[in-house]
């Protein structure tokens, strides 16, 4: 039996109250994954990090699209005229990651765009302990933001297919 969640049943939030539960969820499993991603960063092992980055990250995505009904399996169970509004809200509002499927390049691409911290996090572990906590600090921080920049964008998407109606439509 698979441990991966069902994603037929998981529908576009039904309502403002809904989009706003499964945003504070969302926001709570990215603060938990960059707890553990900072863990990882105070490790004082060259690499160990970006490697543990890229994996908790592609399930940090997939995992709060679905909480959204925003997974690419779950997109195209949409009727089409919803499916097109998901995508156009998604290009909308800069998801590069709403309804897709994480692949490790896109989630490469996404973490360059932080790659000043990267650098600053791999240049910090130089320096004993102080350098390990300053990695582990911006670690966490850099990947919140993303996370939480992912989770907007997932409740931007969620609102404009609950606007158009979305939610009334037969599973």
């Amino acid at each position: 039996m698979s441990s991966k969640k069902d994603t037929n049943w998981t529908l576009v939030p039904a309502s403002e109250r809904d989009i706003a539960a499964v945003r504070e969820r969302c926001r709570q499993l990215v603060r938990r994954r960059a707890m553990l991603s900072a863990g990882v960063a105070a490790v004082p092992v060259p690499g160990l990090d970006v490697v543990s980055d890229l994996r908790l990250f592609a399930l940090l995505i997939e995992d709060i699209n679905q909480e959204f009904g925003l997974s690419a399996e779950q997109i195209e169970r949409l009727q089409p005229k919803f499916r097109l509004i998901a995508y156009e809200a998604a290009i909308g509002v800069g998801g590069m990651l709403v309804g897709k499927l994480v692949t490790r390049e896109v989630i490469v691409q996404l973490l360059r765009r932080s790659g000043l911290k990267a650098v600053a996090r791999q240049a910090g572990k130089l320096v004993p302990l102080a350098g390990q906590l300053a990695s582990a600090g911006i670690g966490f921080f850099a990947f919140r933001q993303i996370g939480y920049q992912h989770v907007e964008a997932c409740a931007r998407v969620a609102q404009e297919l609950l606007s158009a109606g979305v939610h009334r439509q037969p599973a």
